[in-house]
């Protein structure tokens, strides 16, 4: 199976019953794999399989079940090359959007004066304004022009959804307007036939349209506001580039470029794609990808990164990636994928508002009947069932959830912080315990050498015993064995060839000395263990406090004899221990795990404030670890950088991978911090309580708005026209209370 990623900007969606429709549209579908789409961005992110599936028939499922799909739409494979066509084409729908409704809101709402001031007049002095035939006939034509031309767009909806025996926002505001409009044409006829006089609803038909109207204008620009984030992350790339072709510079669009051109970069220009530095020297600020604020020194060889801006040297540059290749691109997707996810408590909202509608219409057919017989009205039976219809619009439950998290999502892109989908945010809830991995993560990830201790039952040289050590480890990327190499190279000291090189992880590194075929090892005591050597001396090492804080690396030679000692040792980074007090403040508790001995990992935890240690761990063993303390009830966010840190990751409740962790413990996490900075553990776990709490509060008021205001209209308290305000203003107020979030 082959898969691909989608994005779909959908239009026509006017609630969540719309979103709810459209992803069981594509789940329906043979060689769909997952649809989420989201009523707030108006967005599908759909994986489909493209041995089934083309692009264009996953977009015919959408437009088939009655919306359309905007130019806006790009695949995944494209993210890079199509960042500029997406940001201005999004950010002008958007714009176009805003202007739409407001113009919609502003015309209708002319036509619509009329009548409500006729209303408000009647209502005042309880007489009617110019006691001629033509007024009534005035309301005729101005509640025509508002009920079918500027609510076309409801009724046109709720036409396609009946045709699939569905509904949906649309329907309600349809019925209920069209209800009051041909009731009270009913009235005007009954008057023009039988000279029978009526009050008619003309106004309220108007109103409901004008000021539902007024809601989708806030609605969509608050809603713009909360994808605003995605548009600053899509204003950081170049539009443009310069091309050296022959010795000629050219300047070209990004989207022209391929890997392998070499670019030209002055100074105070961006960078406009991933590549490696083949001429010049310069410092570069990478502060809108990372958050650090001091410039990274680029020469050649060095890495750069589109969007980043080049300060004092001209740079060429070989492209390595394009398109969704590039680092920016990566980022970008991983906003809107998150943006694009439902956090779980959306199921209960979705399944709610997959049957609020027909419900609502029982409750409003309920409402007609029972005021009928009890007031004889037909009157006032339909105008409190119209009321019904109007004031239950799902509106807000529908935005409840995504609107705070393209907030959330937003926020954190914009600190650094990436959140990989909407469930990061409701696994932060329940969080009790946050267990660091040691090495990389509370530490610098760089030890060095403290002390090399000979043995004198041996009595080799300290100098010999580096050489081997650093010999035996050289073929070795783990960073003790690097620090080592490091030591051996500071000193002058050469390094032998060796053969049949094994590394064990959790334990050390083997190998055969090419000259005198004996084997030498270097590890900790469980190396010593398992190969039955004797750890008398080993033991003595490890147990002396009056040696320094550190790993203890033991140095085997002729696979028998323990000559030597290595005390490695990892500082501390100089936030770690600040980031321990305030995880504590916010009342979690804080451990660590280590594949140290327990002496220097508890001397760091010491110096951290760490109370819970887990020492002497093999890689293999850390998920282990971390389950057993979810046995214990513990409800943990693991935090780490390495390969071996994976499983760990995905095994813990949430997982943040640090800004330097390898691509697998970024593909394990939920979270991924792109500096390299402790502090952005402790604003992402805040972000993550804060966002699921702005989701439960919405959630809350939405529900707790429908709970009370439809027995009131049912109980004939609010007229239609209220209704329509209320309506509005509860889709607005979820939306602001979700842009809350930018502001704590």
């Amino acid at each position: 199976m082959s898969t691909k990623k989608i994005i779909l900007k959908i239009t026509g969606m006017t609630c969540s019953s719309c979103a709810i429709n459209n992803e069981k549209a594509l789940a329906k579908a043979k060689g769909i794999v997952s649809a989420n789409v989201n009523f707030a961005s108006k967005k599908a992110l759909v994986e489909y399989d493209a041995d089934v599936l083309s692009e264009e028939q996953v977009k015919k499922i959408i437009i088939d079940n009655g919306y359309d799909i905007d130019h806006g739409t790009h695949s995944m494979e494209h993210a890079g090359h199509d960042m500029k066509h997406d940001h201005d084409g999004g950010h002008e729908h958007r714009s176009e959007d805003i202007k739409k409704n407001w113009k919609a809101f502003l015309w209708s709402a002319i036509f619509t004066l009329p009548l409500a001031l006729e209303m408000v007049y009647k209502f005042r002095l309880g007489m009617k304004f110019l006691d001629i035939d033509l007024v009534m006939y005035a309301h005729v034509v101005l509640a025509t022009i508002v009920v079918f031309y500027f609510g076309w767009r409801f009724h046109k909806m709720a036409w396609k959804q009946a045709k699939k025996f569905q509904a949906n926002m649309d329907t309600l505001v349809s019925m209920g307007t069209l209800v009051a409009y041909f009731f009270s044409l009913w009235l005007v006829a009954e008057k023009f036939l039988y000279d029978i006089e009526k009050e008619g609803y003309f106004e309220a038909a108007a109103i409901i349209i004008t000021l539902i109207l007024l809601g989708k204008y806030f609605e969509a620009k608050s809603t713009g506001q909360a994808g605003e984030a995605m548009k600053k992350l899509m204003e950081l790339g170049a539009k443009k580039a310069r091309v050296l072709i022959d010795g000629k510079e050219r300047e070209i669009e990004i989207s022209e470029i391929q890997v392998s051109d070499i670019i030209l970069v002055k100074p105070s220009e961006k960078i406009p794609l991933d590549g490696e530095v083949i001429e010049g020297q310069s410092n570069v600020d990478e502060s809108m990808l990372t958050g650090e604020s001091m410039p990274v020194e680029k020469k050649v060889g060095s890495k750069v990164f589109g969007a980043t801006l080049n300060e004092d040297g001209i740079l060429k540059i070989k492209v390595t990636e394009v398109g969704e290749g590039t680092v920016l691109a990566q980022i970008i997707r991983t906003v809107e994928e998150a943006q694009g996810s439902k956090a779980p408590i959306q199921k209960l909202a979705d399944r709610i508002s997959g049957i609020f509608v027909p419900i609502v219409i029982g409750i409003a057919l309920v409402t007609f009947l029972g005021w009928y017989f009890v007031s004889e009205d037909i009157s006032i039976a339909i105008m409190n069932a119209v009321a019904v219809l109007v004031i239950a619009c799902p509106c807000a439950l529908g935005l409840a959830t995504p609107t705070a998290i393209m907030v959330g999502t937003g926020k954190g892109a914009k600190n650094s912080i990436l959140f990989k989908s909407g469930e990061s945010f409701e696994r932060a809830k329940e969080i009790s315990m946050v267990v660091f991995d040691k090495t990389g993560t509370l530490t610098k990830g760089a030890p060095v050498v403290k002390r090399i201790i000979s043995n004198p039952a041996f009595n080799f040289p300290q100098d010999k015993i580096a050489k081997l050590a650093a010999s035996v480890a050289k073929n070795s990327e783990h960073p003790i064995s690097q620090a080592v190499n490091a030591y051996a190279k500071d000193k002058n000291i050469e390094t032998v060839d060796f053969a049949d090189f094994k590394e064990l992880p959790g334990r050390g590194v083997t190998a055969v000395c090419a000259t005198h075929q004996k084997v030498v090892m270097m590890g900790n005591k469980k190396l010593l263990e398992e190969n039955r050597l004797d750890t008398k001396w080993a033991d003595e090492m490890l147990n002396d406090e009056n040696l320094e804080i550190g790993t203890r690396l033991f140095v085997v030679h002729g696979g028998k004899d323990v000559v030597g000692a290595i005390i490695v040792a990892d500082e501390a980074r100089t936030e770690s221990k600040g980031v321990v007090e305030r995880l504590k403040a916010i009342g979690l508790k804080v451990a660590m795990i280590s594949g140290d001995n327990k002496q220097t990992a508890q001397a760091m935890a010491k110096e951290l404030g760490i109370e819970k240690v887990m020492a002497e761990v093999l890689p293999s063993e850390k998920a282990y670890e971390i389950e057993k303390l979810q046995s214990q009830g513990e409800k943990i966010v693991f935090v780490g950088d390495g390969i071996n840190d994976a499983p760990s990751l995905v095994q813990a409740d949430l997982g943040i991978a640090m800004g330097s962790a390898t691509d697998i413990a970024k593909e394990a996490g939920q979270i991924i911090l792109m500096q390299n900075n402790l502090e952005k553990v402790v604003e992402a776990i805040k972000l993550s309580k804060l966002t699921f709490r702005t989701i439960q509060q919405n959630l809350f008021w939405a529900f707790i708005y429908n709970i009370i205001a439809i027995p009131l209209a049912f109980s004939g308290i609010l007229s239609p026209a209220i209704a329509a305000a209320a309506m509005s203003f509860s889709s607005v107020s979820v939306v602001a209370n979700s842009l809350r979030i930018y502001r704590k």
